[in-house]
């Protein structure tokens, strides 16, 4: 599916789906569990459908209680496997989902037996070398099946134990972390895991929270460098809301701010437990006309002529050396949207840290250098950064702004979800009759299902090519 991007004001109220990270580990923490949990507003993504289908397989079910169209409802149970927990009894296919492959992997070593897990042509290409290299640490026979290579399918034969410190750089990825940390509930005695690079760390905590909510003792340092979890500990079924998914708010914010737009984004998790809320500081420093009640869980979002000022315009002209600096290591997978906002803001960003970009869906520090450029974007990467020197499209007195160049064009989303809906949101923003036609914009149900209805439903105007 091709779908056509161009200016468009925004006006009303947008929720955004569930937390697709809390939802994995939802409904992995329920299989774990004796007895039915209840999760509500759990996202109903490609990913966490995939978790949905690959849990039944270790023992436990799910009821997704579908609509009369078929669509998952809005309230899912899960009937936990507990200690009838068993080695899968197929292949493990994560689609995919990252998480769900570096989650249960982990999980399924703690048994005795052999567990095979594979993924969508995209999973397939990513690494899993740390992985099996920590699961053999844990005291697994862990290996991929291809020589010469460090991607799935990998194989795995239990049980581990927690003889020993996990030694392991953490900078590839938070998940496989998070999934020995899972793992070690059914682990006698502590599993000590220590990191050299760590990365992704807000992920690390939310992991914690839901681990001690089901009585788990957990240490993490505050460098992160040294984890702790004692085990074996009885998981209790349970009855949990699923917060509203930071990474998803991202896109409609940025459409608004480039636009002649005022709307406001309902249901905003408050709770710290997603590292992606950064964004509306780092934004709110660049001038942007943002208003956050966590009481009432909105965040109300004004850009160019709609913003107080008048114009909207947003800048770095404020911030010390008149740039900005912005480390993402906390929340990598705000990079799309925040390359795309910088396009749009006077001056130079440098989004740092970000070299576990490269090693997600697609390498997206090359995927946004090649398709912000071509659409007029000034801007340069390396291994882990990306430089991007933007023009707003406003003056300080709200006249057009000559040296703001970015135009419309074709681009591809390499079946990238955050790539596609950032490229979406992009052409939302450029001149009168400047078009952009995102390709294969279907993947936006990885993680933002009906996207393009929800952002139609505030004025977005996305049309199919036909």
């Amino acid at each position: 599916m091709n779908i056509i991007s161009q200016a468009h004001s925004l006006s009303g109220h947008i929720t955004v789906p569930g937390s697709k990270s809390h939802t994995i580990r939802a409904l992995l923490l329920a299989a774990l569990a004796d007895g039915k949990s209840s999760i509500h507003n759990p996202l109903p993504s490609a990913d966490c459908l995939s978790t949905a289908a690959a849990i039944p397989l270790m023992g436990s079910s799910v009821e997704l209680n579908l609509t009369t169209e078929g669509k998952p409802g809005s309230d899912w149970i899960v009937d936990g496997a507990g200690k009838n927990l068993h080695l899968p009894t197929d292949v493990v296919n994560v689609g995919n989902s990252g998480s769900l492959l570096y989650f249960l992997s982990p999980v399924a070593a703690t048994l005795d037996g052999w567990s095979v897990f594979t993924g969508d042509e995209s999973i397939r290409k990513r690494p899993v070398a740390h992985m099996v290299e920590a699961l053999n640490q844990m005291g697994a026979e862990a290996y991929v099946t291809q020589p010469g290579k460090t991607v799935c399918p990998m194989i795995i034969k239990g049980p581990v134990n927690t003889k020993n410190t996990v030694r392991t750089e953490g900078s590839v990825s938070s998940q496989y972390i998070s999934g020995m940390m899972m793992a070690a509930l059914r682990l006698k005695g502590t599993l000590h895991i220590e990191l050299s690079d760590p990365k992704e760390t807000p992920y690390l905590t939310m992991t914690q929270k839901w681990l001690e909510k089901a009585g788990a003792k957990v240490s993490i340092s505050e460098d992160f460098k040294h984890i702790e979890v004692t085990g074996p500990e009885t998981m209790k079924a349970f009855d949990c809301t699923i917060p509203s998914d930071w990474e998803a708010v991202a896109f409609p914010l940025i459409a608004a701010l480039i636009t002649n737009s005022e709307i406001t984004i309902d249901n905003i998790d408050g709770s710290g437990t997603q590292g992606d809320d950064a964004i509306v500081e780092a934004l709110i420093s660049l001038g942007a006309d943002i208003d956050w009640n966590r009481e009432k869980e909105t965040l109300t979002v004004r850009g160019m002529k709609k913003a107080k000022n008048g114009t909207g315009r947003l800048s770095t002209e404020n911030l010390p050396g008149g740039e900005m600096h912005i480390n993402l290591s906390g929340y990598p997978d705000a990079i799309c949207a925040v390359a795309v906002i910088s396009c749009f803001t006077e001056g130079t960003i440098y989004i740092e840290d970000i070299g576990v970009c490269r090693r997600k869906e697609t390498d997206r520090i090359e995927v946004l250098k090649k398709e912000l450029g071509d659409l007029g974007a000034e801007i340069e990467t390396g291994d882990d950064f990306m430089i991007i020197r933007g023009h707003s499209p406003v003056l300080k007195d709200g006249n057009r702004n000559p040296a703001f160049k970015m135009h419309g064009g074709n681009v591809q989303s390499y079946k990238d979800h955050r790539v596609a809906m950032s490229l979406a949101c992009l052409g939302l923003g450029l001149g009168d009759g400047e078009k952009i036609n995102v390709a294969d914009a279907e993947c936006c149900a990885v993680s933002f299902p009906r996207f393009f209805e929800a952002m139609n439903g505030i004025g977005a105007g996305f049309t199919e090519q036909k």
